[in-house]
């Protein structure tokens, strides 16, 4: 397994792009009037993107557990019910959820994408992110797509994961490659997400292309089981998006024998899925709204790998976790706090809890008593981009590990007028 440059565009037969548009009101779309009588500067954001792969491919996808779902979720839904498809159009800045004329919109997107392409509309997957509750500026898309198809190129990856970021501060691109039947194989991914992001996904969209040639059933096995072991164990701040969506198209042009059965070729494409998806997991973790540090906690020795998720999440989900965390205060009381109220089945007397990083590590509880232990060395610990919580419950041989950020100033200012 080798990780490579690439995004989307990595494996054979997928192009991809991205442009402004001007979907969000705002400056520079014609929407607001220049304050003050001064000339507003245009804000140029990337917010269309479009992925087409060159032949049909087989698709799957997963969705966000909200019971409010976004229209572009029920259209994608339709579109993939025959378990094809052959491009992707999304947007950012308004999520067309929850307001008039949502589905049509939606719709009309993926109407826009096929005239542009010479596909059909129901070959598209339609996905949008941003603000919930405005009507989406569908002109703007309108004006957009040709752009959007006129620029799809093989190094288009890039500009189509800036054209989905919404507060995300970095870009979430990944691809790599495995030998499948003697074949390169190559899987490539793009993804958003930084705020309103709880297990069960959040608002985060993430689209994965591949050469592989898989069946769609196979394919769908394989986005079932690693969707809830990666991305559903992702909080930033405790909120389910109605936007959620991760979507795989396989077009086959790898030319590897087809999988359908699980067999050994399928376990090599389903751990370099897994490994792709992991890693864009933490990046969204890591990149969670004013975040300053990934968090992450492992669970081990657990009675079931179902108990040890449920306690690893409700650390990383625990409030004054992450507000400790932020403050670089090893304040392991909370942490057991949090399990505590998981509604997981443990036994605290037996529970030992180490925080890590790349500095060293530090036990600051065993058998569920507190231990002396060096502030200073804690807090250096505690300091870096990446903390380790480290739970080892003495009751199985189970484990789970899930993600998440700590709690800053800086969320709070990002969410106070997320809308105006």
């Amino acid at each position: 397994m080798k990780m490579i440059p690439g995004g989307v565009t990595a494996p054979r037969g997928f192009q991809a792009s991205g442009v402004h548009c001007g979907v969000k009101k705002g400056k520079g779309d014609g929407n607001q009037p220049p304050k003050s009588g001064r000339p507003e500067v245009l804000d140029q954001k990337k917010d269309l993107a479009l992925i087409v792969s060159e032949k049909e491919c087989a698709a799957a996808a997963m969705y966000t557990l909200n019971r409010v779902k976004a229209a572009p979720l029920y259209v994608t839904m339709d579109h993939l019910e025959n378990g094809v498809a052959q491009g992707i159009i999304a947007n950012s800045g308004n999520a067309n959820a929850c307001c008039p004329m949502s589905h049509e919109n939606a719709e009309e997107m993926c109407a826009l994408a096929a005239a542009a392409t010479g596909l059909k509309a129901a070959d598209f997957v339609v996905a949008s992110t941003g603000v919930i509750g405005q009507t989406l500026n569908i002109a703007a898309i309108a004006r957009g797509v040709p752009a959007a198809a006129a620029a799809l190129s093989r190094s288009g990856s890039g500009d189509a994961a800036n054209a989905i970021m919404t507060t995300d501060t970095v870009k979430k691109e990944l691809a790599v490659t495995v030998a499948i039947g003697g074949q390169k194989v190559t899987i490539g991914a793009i993804a958003k997400g930084s705020g309103m992001i709880h297990p069960n996904m959040g608002t985060m969209l993430c689209f994965l292309t591949t050469d592989c040639a898989i069946t769609q059933e196979m394919l769908q096995d394989a986005l079932h089981d690693i969707v809830p072991r990666t991305f559903n164990r992702v909080t930033v701040d405790g909120d389910t998006s109605t936007n959620d969506m991760c979507v795989i198209l396989a077009n086959g042009m790898a030319e590897n024998p087809l999988i359908e059965w699980k067999d050994d070729n399928y376990t090599v494409f389903f751990k370099a899925l897994s490994e792709i998806c992991t890693e864009l997991a933490r990046s969204i973790a890591a990149d969670g709204e004013g975040a300053s540090r990934l968090v992450t906690c492992t669970v081990m020795d657990a009675r079931s790998e179902e108990s040890a998720e449920r306690l690893a999440k409700a650390v990383v989900g625990s409030s004054l976790v992450k507000a400790a965390m932020f403050g670089a205060d090893a304040n392991w009381g909370r942490v057991l706090c949090a399990m505590g109220y998981s509604k997981a089945p443990f036994r605290p007397e037996f529970v030992d809890v180490t925080f890590r990083s790349v500095v060293g590590e530090v036990t600051v509880c065993r058998q569920g008593a507190g231990l002396d232990f060096d502030e200073d060395q804690a807090k250096s610990i505690l300091s870096q981009d990446e903390v380790v919580i480290e739970v080892d419950l003495h009751e199985g041989e189970h484990q789970a590990t899930c993600w998440g950020c700590d709690l800053t100033y800086e969320y709070v200012k990002i969410n106070g007028d997320y809308r105006t």
